[in-house]
């Protein structure tokens, strides 16, 4: 089933240089970029992503929310839409656990970051763990709709789609 999932480059990923490396191996995997933008968003639209449809605030408490929009707001960010067969479920799996250190080497998380939960703590920020991926296809319809109007999603087809896509 072809689906579309956001996934966001991170401050951390941006200020690095490390956007191309990781694109690569997105399109190399067969998912379809249909929409990208570098932005600059403000405080309520990471609220917006992180708590009203995220509930990261309500899972895991204002210090730990407002450590990771503190930290998203360290720069611009790069977002855009990909999209493939179980594309939420292949990014996902291509980006690795949220905590670098427990990230298995070949992920991009294993393989771009090594920052941990405690070290986050004690510096009292977010976790600098390169992109953000939707979770479920709930959660990618809702922030695919927040950071993308539908005028700004392409459709097109790729010359590979027939061998990753099934068409």
């Amino acid at each position: 089933m072809t689906e579309q999932s956001l996934v966001v480059f991170k401050p951390d990923s941006v200020q690095r240089g490390i956007i191309g490396e990781i694109l690569t191996r997105f399109e190399r995997a067969g998912l379809k970029i249909v929409a990208m933008k570098m932005v600059s968003p403000e405080e309520s639209h990471y609220f917006e992503h992180y708590e009203t449809i995220g509930t990261m605030k309500t899972r895991h408490g204002d210090q730990i929310f407002d450590n990771q929009v503190k930290t998203m707001m360290h720069g611009p960010v790069i977002a855009m839409v990909l999209e493939g067969v179980e594309a939420i479920e292949t990014i996902r799996k291509m980006v690795g656990s949220t905590e670098p250190k427990t990230a298995l080497p070949g992920t991009i998380r294993g393989d771009y970051a090594h920052y941990t939960y405690g070290m986050a703590n004690a510096k009292n920020t977010g976790v600098p763990n390169i992109v953000h991926a939707s979770a479920d296809p709930k959660e990618a319809k809702e922030e695919v709709s927040l950071w993308f109007g539908d005028d700004e999603i392409q459709d097109y087809r790729v010359t590979h789609q027939e061998h990753t896509h099934g068409n």
